[in-house]
């Protein structure tokens, strides 16, 4: 099985995989850690001392709350549910995050600065056809 490379996530991810989960279904840790690893084809890897510090945070700012169960291997469980705030909180997160990336996709696009300043680097080359082709 190949090793998944290290992800670096962007300040909040984190935050908004987890409520957009939770929105989903209540999930423990582990269920939590092994839906973002599938869900992601393996690209992203959440370490439990990320995860667990997060849900921490979260379940202060009372976003989730959290209450025993058993798995389904019948162990005991934390699983952690989303509040109406956490739902709120979700809402305006992803409204945030779709317009930061609407303007990064517009810089990125053709016409966009980076591929403008590629096209002029590579104008004077042979490269720049090869470049074009993958874009």
């Amino acid at each position: 099985m190949k090793k998944a490379a290290q992800r670096d996530l962007f300040p909040g991810a984190l935050w908004l995989m987890i409520l957009r989960i939770l929105k989903w279904q209540p999930m423990h840790g582990y269920a939590l850690v092994q839906h973002i690893k599938r869900t992601s084809q393996d690209m992203l890897q959440i370490e439990e001392g990320s995860l667990y510090p997060a849900l921490q945070r979260l379940l202060k700012e009372e976003f989730v709350k959290a209450e025993w169960g058993v798995s389904s291997t019948n162990r005991r469980v934390r699983i952690y549910k989303l509040t109406a705030a956490g739902a709120k909180h979700l809402e305006r997160e992803v409204s945030s995050f779709e317009q930061m990336l609407e303007g990064i996709t517009r810089v990125l696009a053709p016409g966009g600065i980076i591929v403008n300043w590629l096209k002029q680097l590579f104008s004077r080359r042979q490269q720049y056809r090869e470049f074009s082709e993958e874009m």
